[in-house]
């Protein structure tokens, strides 16, 4: 299943903790927002974030951005009650965290069911080597799966692995989830980078996982939005350029030829799709876009 082109260059994780930051998300240019009930949130705040959350989706204002709460791990302490608190208040997506297997997959969507969330997306984080090596089952197990959503912090952890600026150690693992999300339609987000303050090292981890195919990126801070969206919009030339494959392509096909020579590039039918996919997306940022100004 191919799901409505929405632009997700940037998904920023905001904390259920703090108010002022759920506040303040409603006005950057963030394509997405997590609202974040997870591991980051100490244990004696997890009910009050809980709270802020449902408090802050029900008061609106977040415009056309994406609205995703992460809810906590399904054998937390928390992780039923969460579900049961967000499943109808108005949010875009649920987003599930540690999932391993189709079996993870299929017991959050019938809690997400049971709690009256059955017409809601969901998504999913891929954090550990299993996952990764479990992609395919996972990205399969369900249409509503929207969106998998990497974890390379967690996963760089568990691989006993370095971080590095060339971002070596996940590169197969980015690749393997990228084969399953694009095999069954879904989108594909890559993980955050930590050190918030090393831009150099950020902007060209955007660039490398667009380049990879990725849709966009996670992140921890408002200084990185402005990276992501950059490296995972489409530039002007190539929106010009998907248009004239599409044109040339279509005049060649009415006169008897199968391929056509664009910029000095052969352009067969395959590259029709990608063409069509990449003025959606154009559109759709645009569209997004225009809140923000």
């Amino acid at each position: 299943m191919e799901y409505h082109i929405r632009p997700r260059r940037s998904m920023l994780y905001v904390p259920g903790c703090n108010k002022h930051y759920l506040d303040r998300a409603r006005t950057l240019a963030a394509d997405s927002v997590i609202l974040d009930l997870g591991d980051p949130i100490l244990v004696d705040a997890k009910e009050e974030s809980r709270a802020n959350v449902v408090e802050a989706i029900l008061q609106g204002g977040y415009g056309s951005r994406e609205v995703v709460v992460r809810v906590n791990n399904l054998d937390s302490a928390w992780g039923h009650d969460d579900i049961r608190a967000v499943a109808n208040i108005g949010a875009n997506a649920i987003l599930f965290p540690n999932i391993e297997s189709r079996e993870d997959v299929l017991k959050a969507q019938s809690y997400l069911d049971e709690a009256g969330g059955s017409h809601m997306p969901i998504m999913v984080m891929i954090e550990s080597p299993l996952a990764v090596l479990n992609a395919k089952e996972i990205a399969a197990a369900s249409d509503r799966i929207s969106c998998i959503v990497m974890a390379t912090s967690d996963l760089i952890s568990q691989l006993h692995a370095h971080v590095t600026h060339e971002r070596s150690a996940i590169l197969t693992s980015l690749s393997l989830v990228i084969l399953a999300a694009r095999a069954y339609g879904r989108s594909v987000i890559d993980g955050i980078t930590s050190d918030f303050k090393n831009m150099h090292s950020f902007e060209y981890a955007c660039r490398l996982g667009r380049d990879m195919g990725l849709d966009g990126k996670s992140l921890v801070h408002p200084a990185q939005i402005a990276y992501c969206n950059d490296a995972y919009t489409p530039k002007a030339t190539e929106v010009a350029n998907a248009r004239l494959i599409i044109t040339a392509l279509k005049e060649a096909n009415e006169a008897g030829r199968g391929t056509v020579v664009v910029n000095d590039k052969l352009v067969e039918h395959h590259h029709i799709k990608a063409a069509q996919r990449l003025i959606k997306l154009h559109e759709a940022i645009i569209e997004l876009e225009e809140e923000y100004i």
